[in-house]
């Protein structure tokens, strides 16, 4: 039996701040402390399909807890902690050292090892104290884990197996621990061994964690006595390395930060077993390693310079999955695309028995914006064209649901109580204010989200030029003429010189100084004549922090630079926003925010995180974090990718024969090769020495334009 999904790999992560070792493969990770122990009062466990499997795993070795030395991982999807024993009484150091590799996937093997640099045999005790509060991944994340009244768990050990299991009415859940070799002794809660460990020798053993579902015991991708390098998340890892176009600078820091995003992309890449050939990206580690609308669109959009089979897996998921019927509980509506997909209380282990919830104002246009930018790159032709009766239903619920009052803009307002206050991508509670701090009360019309849904309209009309449908071609482009003209005239707040973040319940513009208007560069719904002012905005020391774009200026009511939404620096959003100023022409401003954002992941060993502080540069060399920030998450790791393509100013249109491209490289960057980059069915390669650029593996029936292209230019 499958999991839902399945990953290349995991996530290693980690050693932060306070000794946290994190590893996730598909929708298991582990989390535990730099010994390697997990230890129960805590956030750290073994977690699957978003239950807490295991709460405890503590190793002692006669009866003490080793001493941790070191944690590394081999690879994205495994970790080896090092440690010694104490040393005997009357001596200062001891011979004996312990290492414990960990391979997580579909549950968990860890191999325990421990070596004697004694000239004499050395008796060994080993314990293993094990336990399961099988709780919610999100009670665990926030804290609130004290035991579930309703739950009933029960421990049993025999013949060397450890099981725990849990039942609360017609839920099941359980884990099963396997040894090789058999244990001394088998208790609830407690394992131990007993060894003599030879001079200048080792001892080990092996322990599996099967998970159970249902009552059927699930066995974890790497099995005792196996080679952990024929498991399916290492050969998927070893070939995504192979297949990503490779980059060549002369800038040590950039070629370490796309490496790391590289790899971190790779690592967050989830498998539907049903359509393994389905790519799909998670939103982030640990927390979010799920399907994510949203998220996943705006990640394989950033990623196509590295793999356009990310965007394609991602359209073909969510098309599956869209929404058909009317259902308040789960805002499903007829034509939307889903915000989230959970498994926590799924009943089985296909991928339909997952829980799924649409509360998304962007994620719909959003679909049909990337399908048609996969259209743009000429790929998978077919399937792209496959997906066309989707898109259909997508640009259905923007009309009839997304614009539920006919004013013509998307509006969101949650069905009910339990749903998310805000549906934008900036979705916490207090993320949507006015200038004097106000929280805006829905319905409420986002700017980026009108400006998502002009180029949803351009997309499809641009598919009907393709097929010669005339009609539908003056349809749709005259749908976007009219809204950008009306978005232009109702989001423009005059006495300001930028455009409101939204619209309230009132049509009240909502009237903030924040980055929204960065995706409406993005987008192209900004009129030309007004972009100069939004960019002096933007760049003006209230928005941009030296290290990215603000979620909100420091002038605002509700700025807190520690805050989620309200202030907080976003990488995805950082790279949006210089995308969308390179679109309107403004490279000075762009490749200035891309060189803070390129500082800012040096300055954090090469990863960006989820989101850090807004803190000003000149306040502290480095970006100080946000505690519960995911790391690696998705659209952090693919904002250096999408950055590399602003400064490539590269904008294919393979279906009518151009693509442009006119690098510009920021200062400290003089060399940029790029092997591989997937284009139009081929592998182009872009190499830029200085003001020499040579693009080669170009089809011959696609022209190059060497100048960039202009937001109005019309194909």
């Amino acid at each position: 039996m499958s999991e839902p999904w399945s990953d290349v790999g995991a996530v290693s992560s980690l050693e932060s701040s306070n000794g946290v070792i994190t590893l996730v493969d598909e929708s298991t990770f582990a989390i535990s402390g730099r010994a390697g122990d997990m230890v129960p009062g805590s956030a750290q466990g073994l977690f699957v399909r978003d239950t807490r499997i295991l709460s405890r795993l503590e190793l002692r070795i006669n009866g003490v807890r080793p001493e941790p030395l070191s944690a590394f991982a081999e690879e994205p999807f495994s970790a080896t902690f090092v440690g010694r024993c104490q040393p005997r009484p009357g001596r200062v150091d001891s011979t004996l050292m312990v290492f414990r590799s960990r391979h997580v996937g579909q549950g968990m093997r860890e191999d325990i090892s421990i070596r004697n640099f004694n000239d004499e045999p050395t008796y060994c005790s080993l314990e293993l104290f094990v336990d399961a509060d099988f709780a919610d991944l999100f009670a665990v994340k926030e804290g609130r884990v004290g035991g579930d009244p309703d739950g009933e768990i029960d421990s049993d050990a025999r013949q060397g197996v450890l099981a725990i299991s849990y039942r609360r009415g017609a839920l099941s859940r359980g884990v099963e621990l396997r040894f090789a070799p058999e244990p001394a002794s088998s208790l609830p809660g407690i394992v131990t061994f007993e060894a003599i460990v030879p001079a200048h020798g080792q001892w080990s053993c092996c322990a599996e964690v099967h998970p159970v579902i249902d009552g059927t015991s699930v066995d974890p991708r790497y099995l005792c006595g196996q080679p952990v390098e024929r498991a399916a998340p290492a050969e998927r890892l070893a070939r995504w390395r192979r297949d990503v176009p490779h980059v060549q600078t002369d800038n040590a820091q950039l070629r370490q930060i796309v490496e790391r995003s590289s790899e971190d992309l790779g690592a967050l890449r989830i498998f539907d077993p049903e359509y393994p050939e389905r790519v799909v990206l998670a939103a982030g580690a640990p927390w979010f390693m799920t399907v994510f609308g949203r998220d996943s669109l705006i990640t394989s959009w950033m990623a196509l310079l590295v793999d356009p089979d990310l965007a394609l897996g991602v359209l073909q998921t969510l098309a599956r999955f869209q929404g058909s019927d009317i259902d308040p509980r789960s805002e499903e509506q007829p034509g939307r695309i889903l915000h989230e997909m959970r498994f926590g209380e799924a009943s089985s282990l296909s991928l339909g028995g997952g829980n799924i919830y649409y509360g998304t104002a962007d994620a719909t246009p959003l679909f049909v914006m990337l399908l048609g930018e996969l259209r743009r790159w000429g790929l998978a032709r077919e399937a792209v064209d496959e997906l066309m009766p989707n898109a259909e239903r997508a640009l259905e619920w923007i009309e009839r649901f997304g614009d539920a009052d006919g004013d013509g803009y998307v509006e969101y307002h949650r069905a009910t109580d339990r749903g998310l206050v805000n549906q934008g991508w900036k979705d916490s509670y207090d993320g949507i204010r006015f200038a004097d701090g106000k929280v805006a009360s829905a319905p409420i019309a986002l700017a980026e989200v009108q400006g998502y849904v002009y180029s949803a309209y351009l997309a499809r009309a641009h598919f009907a030029y393709e097929a010669g449908d005339a009609t539908t071609y003056d349809r749709y482009r005259l749908k976007a003429a009219e809204l950008k003209e009306r978005f232009n005239r109702d989001f423009w707040v005059d006495e300001h010189g930028w455009y409101a973040v939204g619209l309230d319940a009132d049509k009240r513009p909502i009237d903030s100084l924040a980055s929204n208007m960065g995706h409406c560069m993005w987008a192209g719904i900004v009129d030309s004549e007004r972009a100069p002012l939004v960019a002096k905005h933007l760049m003006s020391a209230e928005m941009f922090s030296g290290w990215g774009i603000r979620t909100l200026a420091t002038t605002m009511g509700g700025y807190n630079p520690i805050s989620y939404h309200c202030g907080s620096v976003w990488p995805h959003d950082t790279a949006i926003v210089a995308a969308g100023l390179a679109r309107y022409g403004f490279m000075e401003e762009a490749t200035k925010i891309i060189t803070g954002l390129f500082d800012a992941a040096g300055a954090l060993g090469g990863r960006l995180p989820e989101l850090f502080s807004g803190l000003d540069r000149s306040e502290l060399p480095v970006p100080v974090s946000y505690p519960t920030s995911c790391s690696p998450q998705a659209w952090a790791a693919a904002s250096p990718l999408m950055c590399l393509r602003t400064l490539l100013r590269l904008d294919p249109w393979v279906p009518y024969g151009k693509t442009w491209l006119s690098p510009v490289l920021p200062d400290g960057i003089t060399r940029l090769r790029i092997e591989g980059i997937p284009l139009a069915g081929s592998r182009v390669t872009v190499d830029v020495d200085g003001p020499d650029v040579v693009v080669e593996g170009l089809p011959a029936d696609v022209e190059l334009l060497r100048e960039p292209r202009h937001p109005s230019t019309a194909v």
